[in-house]
Formats: C-alpha cells, structure tokens, sequence
C-alpha cells in the first residue's frame, strides 16, 4: 500500500516556475515508478512525466518536454516535478501516481495509486 500527498501548487504568472512535491508513505517506495498527471478543466486526465525505481530513465509527454524535469529521491521518499517556462495551457489539477513500471504510467495510464492532486494555475 502506498499514500500519496502532492504539495507545491499555486497561482503563477506565464514563464514563471512551480516545483511540484510527492511525498509517499510505505516502505516499498523504491519498487515503483513514479509519475505526474494533470487534468485540466473539462478534459482527461494526461501523462506528463514518469521516472523509473531507480532514477535512471525518465520519460515526458511531448508538450512539457524540455520544461518539466522528473526527479526522486528514494532515501526520502518523494518525488519532485520542476516546472519552468509555465504557459496558461498548463493550468491543471496535477497528480502524484505509482506504478509497478513506467509502462503503466507512460503507456497504458493505469498506476496502481493516486494521490489527491493539486491545482496548478498559469496566469497570461
């Protein structure tokens, strides 16, 4: 079992920058991948970014590419998304997800846990 509660959201001007936090409970951490998700009003729920157990590789939707950076600390069990160069069609609810590989956060949606979310919000 693994509770997620992300933290780091905000009101924040277009090309400004928010660093996203997940911090999970559990002693098992390490064994999963770890994603972001964003929904924005009145549309699905989207992949964003994924990172394997260890670090290594990490993966990013093709419209935060080179903005958004993935990163984990096993150690202390969280999770960070940096974002920077903020665009108002990044406005959102953001969440902090758990997989058994990134497979199931890149490819097929389907984490095993979710985390609440939290409201990121793009000013023009």
């Amino acid at each position: 079992q693994v509770q997620l509660v992300e933290s780091g959201g905000g009101l924040v001007q277009a090309g400004g920058s928010l660093r996203l936090s997940c911090a999970a409970s559990g002693r098992t951490f390490s064994r999963y991948a770890m994603g972001w998700f964003r929904q924005a009003s009145g549309k699905e729920r989207e992949f964003v970014a994924a990172i394997d157990w260890s670090g290594g590789s990490t993966y990013y939707a093709r419209s935060v590419k080179g903005r958004f950076t993935i990163s984990r600390d096993n150690a202390k069990n969280t999770v960070h998304l940096q974002m920077n160069s903020l665009k108002p069609e990044d406005t959102a609810d953001y969440y902090c997800a758990a997989g058994g590989s990134t497979t199931d956060l890149v490819v097929t949606s389907t984490p095993g846990y979710w985390g609440q979310g939290t409201q990121v919000t793009v000013s023009s």
